[in-house]
């Protein structure tokens, strides 16, 4: 099994301007059982709009230090407006549960595998993957996980 994550791009003029039709919270509440219901569904959030949100950019070289842009975010084209973190067996499990998303406005979904230590492996400086996962271990026991 492997973790997939699923980015939810859409334009945000456009869905500021036409309120979303009741009829898709519904959907979207059906859509996210399904997956509860599957054993897939490990996480998923919606985002706030880019207006409640900031960009913070790093220098290209060591002059400066990062900047920092409050939303919103007009400049760009398409933003993400949430993600769901699947485990399942293939990227066609987590295409096949993207396909079954309530969108019909325009909205992408980029379906993304989520890498794992092992990925790392050979590449990582020795120690570091042993420190990741005890920083996992402790975040995941921080947050009751």
């Amino acid at each position: 099994m492997a973790r997939y994550m699923l980015v939810l791009k859409y334009d945000e003029a456009v869905a500021m301007a036409t309120p979303p039709d009741p009829a898709v919270f519904e959907e979207m509440g059906r859509f996210n059982t399904a997956m509860v219901d599957a054993g897939v569904l490990l996480a998923g959030e919606g985002l706030a709009p880019s207006s409640q949100g900031a960009v913070v950019t790093f220098p290209d070289g060591d002059d400066d230090g990062p900047t920092v842009v409050d939303g919103p975010f007009s400049e760009a084209r398409e933003l993400i407006g949430g993600f769901w973190i699947l485990q399942v067996d293939s990227l066609e499990d987590a295409v096949s549960w993207a396909r079954r998303a309530p969108f019909r406005t325009g909205e992408r979904i980029e379906v993304r595998r989520v890498t794992e230590a092992a990925d790392f492996e050979g590449i990582a400086p020795e120690g570091v993957l042993e420190q990741e996962q005890e920083l996992r271990a402790r975040a995941a026991q921080q947050h009751g996980g």
